[in-house]
């Protein structure tokens, strides 16, 4: 009896710690949902305001990946890495990661934006159903490029089912390649009790 004594007082220990811990686990995880949410917030602003038409498009789509900062960095071989939030109505619905490699002759860091606007109900869906999406590797995804108007042709992009936006603080990025973009679902519960500051769609 003494020897299972101690063992006992661990175990009911352990079980008193326990709630502490998942405690804990869930303000870390509201809070990084909230930072994501507010970089997305702003990022989306970035957009509406640097990019004329991108808010119809948005209003059109079905759902909307936005990953505010993805950061490239690397000489020869360059990696990048980014975290972003789905919205769809508004909301988040889920919270997401990219990551992707490059080769080149690339020098020092650079961060730019992207938002992926799904345009039709099967390819919104057909991302969620995925287990790693390869943007790239997708043919359904058409990057927006800026007309000699400075304008976007909404009529030609709700065709689309997925309308890519790289943007930076001068606006959309030209010539820009998705070949190696990944994106993968992170373990992070969306917050279904609160929504975001985000306008409906």
């Amino acid at each position: 009896m003494r020897r299972l004594f101690p063992t006992a007082v661990v175990l009911i220990g352990i079980a008193c710690l326990v709630p502490g811990v998942t405690t804990v686990a869930r303000a870390d995880d509201a809070a990084e949902r909230a930072e994501i949410d507010s970089n997305v917030d702003a990022a989306l602003s970035e957009l509406h305001a640097g990019v004329p038409g991108s808010q119809e498009i948005e209003k059109q789509a079905y759902g909307v990946l936005v990953f505010p900062a993805i950061y490239k960095a690397g000489f020869i071989i360059g990696a990048e890495h980014g975290k972003g939030a789905l919205r769809v109505h508004g909301k988040s619905v889920g919270y997401y990661s990219t990551s992707g490699a490059s080769f080149g002759l690339l020098a020092g860091a650079e961060k730019r934006s992207m938002a992926l606007m799904f345009m039709t109900q099967d390819a919104l869906e057909h991302f969620q159903t995925s287990r790693g999406w390869d943007v790239g590797a997708d043919a359904s995804v058409a990057i927006v490029q800026v007309g000699a108007a400075g304008s976007l042709d909404a009529s030609q992009l709700k065709k689309q089912p997925v309308v890519a936006f790289v943007f930076g603080t001068s606006g959309l990025m030209g010539n820009l390649s998705l070949g190696g973009t990944k994106v993968s679902k992170l373990d992070l519960p969306a917050d279904t009790a609160s929504g975001s500051s985000a306008p409906k769609q």
